[in-house]
């Protein structure tokens, strides 16, 4: 089986309940958004899978071999964060030459030309790069890496609105010309809402959504009329709809469905379509 398995992962730092059994395939070939709040377990959880820490209850598997301590299903998956994993005293260029010997498939050529379209200087030491220039080095590894499962925890950390713009069209170009699994992890929903194929909400360690991004948005809808129409309304909603927030001004009123079965309304009701920002941020506020 090709693909990442997580299963029934669970996570503790002392008493902070950081993953609660997490069970999530990814599957090769396309792009996820892990998206949650800040604290919300999307690191922890890229980094167990990665290998670089270790749970206290379940399992990762690539393509069916357990990762856990194994070279071989390691060297199939790049993961970059904020843990820098090379010397700080390191030129840029000289990384690129270490990432070579770890990942054979590493494309140092390509680095360089990235590095060029971000004004990367490559013989600068990573100790002295700024935040945004640490995040275009972590990058420009991961696009020239060519591993089947890349992870990005992150990656626009630091960057102005032309890098980031940059960098979400040199991965669409990377992925259309030799797809892989990416795993973009962001709380910046708006951005990566165009990006991503298939959707992973978390929230406190919990997984609460974990759907393709079409299919997610197809049955979220908002609902909004007076407050009296709309709490009818609501109060005849099937099981599966489920009300995941709601806004009043004055006497009027908006519920966010998701679930919803696009039924004719009531007059004096109106439906409109919810983005996938304002999903997420009536999901994980509640």
């Amino acid at each position: 089986m090709r693909g990442i398995e997580v299963k029934n992962i669970s996570k503790s730092f002392k008493d902070t309940q950081a993953l609660r059994n997490v069970t999530l395939t990814f599957e090769a070939g396309k792009i996820y958004g892990l998206l949650g709040r800040n604290g919300a377990g999307k690191s922890t959880l890229l980094n167990i899978i990665s290998n670089r820490k270790y749970p206290n209850e379940g399992y990762v598997s690539v393509d069916g071999m357990p990762s856990a301590e194994n070279d071989e299903a390691l060297r199939k998956m790049f993961l970059i964060n904020e843990m820098n994993l090379y010397p700080e005293s390191m030129k840029v260029k000289d990384a690129f030459k270490v990432t070579k010997t770890f990942y054979s498939s590493f494309d140092e050529a390509y680095a360089l030309k990235l590095s060029e379209m971000f004004e990367l200087n490559i013989k600068k030491k990573i100790k002295s790069l700024s935040t945004g220039y640490q995040s275009i080095f972590r990058n420009i590894l991961a696009l020239s890496v060519n591993v089947p499962y890349v992870f990005f925890d992150e990656p626009v950390l630091g960057l102005d609105a032309y890098h980031r713009d940059l960098f979400y069209k040199l991965l669409i170009e990377k992925y259309s010309e030799d797809p892989f699994t990416a795993v973009i992890s962001t709380h910046l929903i708006e951005e990566v809402a165009n990006v991503i194929e298939e959707v992973i909400i978390i929230k406190k360690g919990e997984i609460l959504k974990n759907q393709s991004r079409d299919s997610i948005l197809e049955n979220s809808c908002t609902i909004s009329g007076t407050v009296s129409q709309v709490d009818s309304y609501v109060a005849s909603l099937p099981a599966r709809a489920e009300v995941i927030g709601s806004d009043v001004i004055g006497g009027l009123k908006s519920v966010y469905i998701c679930g919803d079965d696009g039924a004719r309304l009531p007059e004096g009701l109106e439906r409109s379509t919810m983005d996938l920002q304002k999903l997420f941020i009536q999901l994980t506020s509640m």
